[in-house]
């Protein structure tokens, strides 16, 4: 794994900005706490104490309880790079949730998010 600096960032100090993002747009929070329980398989319980932890990024990434292989279906660019050609898998997976939580915001619907 490379040592980015958002690997040790913690997922705690995050997560308000992908709800604001959301919201700002007149999504939920509940909405962003769905589609990262669904990228990631953590229940929301496990969700919240990853949040009291203060867990980076690398292990939120690593301790998920079962990543969801249809996050291979998120295609898109996310600060200028398309997310199915990131090779590190930590930042692709950041960068999955990332674009999960610009298509939220751009009033997608969830069962086009959540690939359904």
């Amino acid at each position: 794994m490379t040592n980015h600096k958002i690997y040790k960032m913690s997922f705690a100090k995050v997560y308000p900005h992908y709800i604001a993002k959301a919201e700002k747009k007149g999504r939920t929070k509940s909405e962003v706490d769905e589609i990262i329980r669904w990228l990631t398989g953590y229940s929301q319980d496990e969700l919240e104490t990853q949040l009291e932890k203060q867990t980076d990024f690398g292990t939120f990434f690593a301790e998920a309880p079962q990543l969801n292989p249809a996050r291979a279906l998120i295609k898109g660019v996310v600060c200028g790079v398309r997310v199915e050609n990131i090779e590190e898998p930590t930042m692709r997976e950041i960068r999955y949730l990332d674009k999960l939580i610009d298509e939220l915001a751009k009033g997608k619907q969830m069962e086009k998010i959540l690939r359904k």
